[in-house]
């Protein structure tokens, strides 16, 4: 009975708890929240207070005092600080309904294809600890593939690679279930990480992350361009220790990117190898789609194509896909039900 009075006063939720960001949704009204999963820490003696969440905590990151940590609390999707996420998904919750009291959503998760029970275990009880009444999972290559509107329940086969912050997913769907996957902990941050050691190694010049990122999101790309691109950067001469100015260019981020890239073509050589033949054909005729903010680099789709000789396509809105998709999957209690993870 408590229940059902309490549902009279929770709102659902979908949230795409990712490595870089969080999105939620609420049902009914559709993506409510689109902010980075950081959160900034100020240490009180042996007490730890929350300073802000989002995006005013991101602008923190690398410019804080001693006292103040900014810290992403998911790492390659998997919840690396347990507290700082429940509190970071609290904070959310109440974002999504105003700071409304009595609370009490039932939540939808999207997690990381091949998370272990553990790890499951531990996104439903952080969700049950930040004040869910229940919690839901579904897995991030489904939830793509829904939220870029392929024919899931068909008996054909549909591919999707959702390239985010921690992890890249890939998955063959059909009938409703995903037939075969693989997740690799390789994605948005290592390109970053890759970009602040190429530019250390070439340059002799410290980054950080904020500004590898920036570098990627201007100038990068996977292929050769028409036009080459270029930027000015500054950082912190290793040598000397003084600030310095250099311009790099799409060239040397290229250089800087090709491994992780050529990783995520391998996986998906892989998942196409295991696809039964039947799925494999659909494929060949549909092609793959390609969801998630990795997406947006320059000449990935043309990068893939060229690796496995088929039509790759970027789906509408990439970056909301699986946030779309988690959504979707919350308003059609049918799909709920034969998606829930047990």
């Amino acid at each position: 009975m408590l229940d059902f009075i309490l549902g009279w006063f929770s709102n659902d939720l979908a949230i795409d708890l990712g490595t870089a960001n969080t999105l939620v949704s609420v049902k009914g009204k559709g993506i409510v929240i689109n902010e980075p999963s950081v959160v900034a820490i100020k240490t009180e003696g042996n007490r730890k207070k929350i300073l802000a969440v989002g995006k005013r905590a991101k602008e923190m990151v690398g410019k804080t005092p001693r006292d103040i940590m900014a810290i992403r609390p998911m790492k390659n999707g998997v919840i690396a600080d347990f507290n700082v996420t429940e509190e970071m998904i609290r904070y959310f919750i109440r974002r999504a309904h105003n700071r409304r009291g009595l609370i009490r959503p039932r939540i939808v998760i999207c997690v990381p294809y091949g998370l272990t029970q553990v790890e499951r275990k531990a996104v439903k009880e952080s969700a049950l600890s930040a004040g869910a009444r229940e919690v839901y999972l579904i897995e991030e290559p489904m939830a793509a593939a829904i939220g870029a509107g392929l024919p899931i329940k068909e008996p054909q086969g549909s591919m999707v690679i959702d390239i985010g912050g921690g992890t890249t997913e890939i998955g063959v769907i059909s009938l409703g279930g995903l037939v075969t996957s693989k997740s690799i902990r390789v994605a948005g941050d290592k390109f970053d990480r890759a970009i602040v050691d190429y530019i250390n190694k070439k340059y002799n010049l410290i980054i950080g992350d904020r500004v590898a990122e920036e570098v990627k999101i201007k100038i990068g790309s996977a292929v050769k361009l028409d036009e080459e691109l270029k930027m000015q950067i500054q950082g912190k001469n290793k040598i000397s220790g003084l600030l310095e100015t250099i311009e790099v260019t799409t060239e040397d981020v290229r250089e800087a990117i090709k491994e992780p890239v050529k990783e995520i073509g391998e996986a998906l050589k892989e998942v196409l190898e295991q696809t039964p033949a039947d799925l494999a054909g659909d494929i060949v005729e549909n092609g793959i789609v390609l969801t998630g903010g990795g997406a947006l680099l320059r000449g990935l789709d043309r990068y893939l194509s060229n690796e496995v000789y088929l039509p790759v396509y970027i789906a509408e809105e990439p970056m909301l896909a699986v946030a779309k998709g988690t959504g979707k999957v919350l308003e059609e209690l049918d799909l709920l039900a034969s998606l829930q993870d047990e």
